[in-house]
């Protein structure tokens, strides 16, 4: 499919914008330089809430596409929702109007819009990275055991403790989330059952709001590190960088999520709080999903775990000793063999 000229032209107009100031859509082209199979591809991306630069789950989207772009040779635009997500289905469509063969949606939220709109264009491949499966033909549905690499989480998080005081802090009470403190306070108990993990969430519900607010997740943390605790696992997307800096100003521990976030924050004194993080490789379901796509036609739903290193967790700036480690490989390894289960839910 060719890129429609009036999308196009207006994809070059906002290629050089940053987000607007309500937070709504913001459109950028991109072009390999490299040639390769999938040289014409039209790819679309639409961000979850947040869009690019969130140092996690959506940055970790864009970096699948842009390897897409290097190796394979694809053009692609993305495009961010508004601060409530309220417009999902809008960007979907013009990403759909505009050629695109693939479009990805970032994030569970995209469930309803993305069925809805699949419907409306049945000759274009969808793919929804997080959330329930879909009975569309054309929705592929990328999801991962985020409650395993947690779970690791919880078992460094607990031995890197010396108190045993350790906090948990999501970005909202959706099944996703919750399955990151589930799997998060199942691995805390693995080594120590006593302790009792304080779980505080950014919004409620299914509010995507949580994601990005970084001032919020920055009083949560304090008001946890006030209170004693030592060591933090957050899940809050942008909000992250909120928990990193209490960290650093108490000076205590914190764990990141989705993308290595001791190397996307870029901020030595960041770093040096950063202890891990839960690697969730969005950015390879992303190229995979297009490298699928362009040898077969079509994406399959696929789950990314432990055994084939779809999560886990960072070991940048070795903050953790090679003690921690391997008892982390041998927790890992437990998990993949099946002698410990880990459940999503708590």
């Amino acid at each position: 499919m060719k890129l429609a000229a009036g999308f196009a032209t207006a994809a070059l107009l906002l290629t050089a914008c940053a987000e607007d100031d309500d937070g709504g859509s913001e459109d950028t082209t991109e072009s390999g330089e490299d040639g390769g199979s999938g040289d014409g591809l039209q790819v679309g991306l639409a961000f979850d809430v947040g869009g690019r630069g969130d140092r996690s789950f959506n940055d970790s989207a864009a970096a699948g596409i842009e390897r897409a772009q290097d190796e394979l040779g694809i053009e692609f635009n993305e495009l961010s929702p508004n601060p409530d997500g309220s417009n999902r289905d809008e960007l979907l469509r013009e990403l759909a109007d505009g050629g695109h063969e693939i479009i990805f949606g970032i994030g569970y939220a995209f469930g309803e819009d993305m069925d809805t709109v699949a419907d409306e264009y049945p000759d274009v491949q969808f793919v929804r990275i997080d959330g329930a499966p879909s009975d569309k033909e054309n929705v592929a549905v990328m999801n991962f055991a985020d409650h395993q690499g947690s779970f690791l989480v919880g078992v460094a998080a607990a031995l890197m403790s010396e108190s045993g005081q350790i906090g948990f802090v999501g970005g909202n009470e959706g099944v996703v989330i919750n399955a990151f403190g589930a799997g998060f306070k199942q691995g805390v108990a693995a080594v120590d059952d006593s302790i009792e993990v304080e779980d505080h969430r950014l919004a409620a519900g299914e509010d995507p709001s949580g994601f990005d607010d970084a001032a919020g997740g920055r009083v949560a943390a304090e008001a946890m590190y006030d209170r004693g605790v030592e060591v933090v696992f957050t899940a809050a997307g942008d909000s992250n960088v909120g928990v990193f800096q209490a960290a650093a100003d108490a000076g205590a521990w914190a764990a990141g999520t989705d993308s290595d976030q001791y190397e996307t924050v870029g901020d030595p004194e960041l770093q040096e709080v950063i202890f891990t993080s839960m690697l969730k490789r969005v950015d390879n379901a992303v190229f995979e999903s297009i490298d699928t796509y362009i040898s077969e036609g079509d994406v399959e739903s696929t789950v990314y775990d432990l055994s084939d290193d779809g999560v886990g967790y960072s070991t940048s700036g070795d903050h953790m000793s090679e003690d921690i480690i391997a008892q982390l490989e041998d927790y890992k390894q437990q998990i993949i063999d099946g002698e410990i289960e880990v459940s999503s839910e708590e």
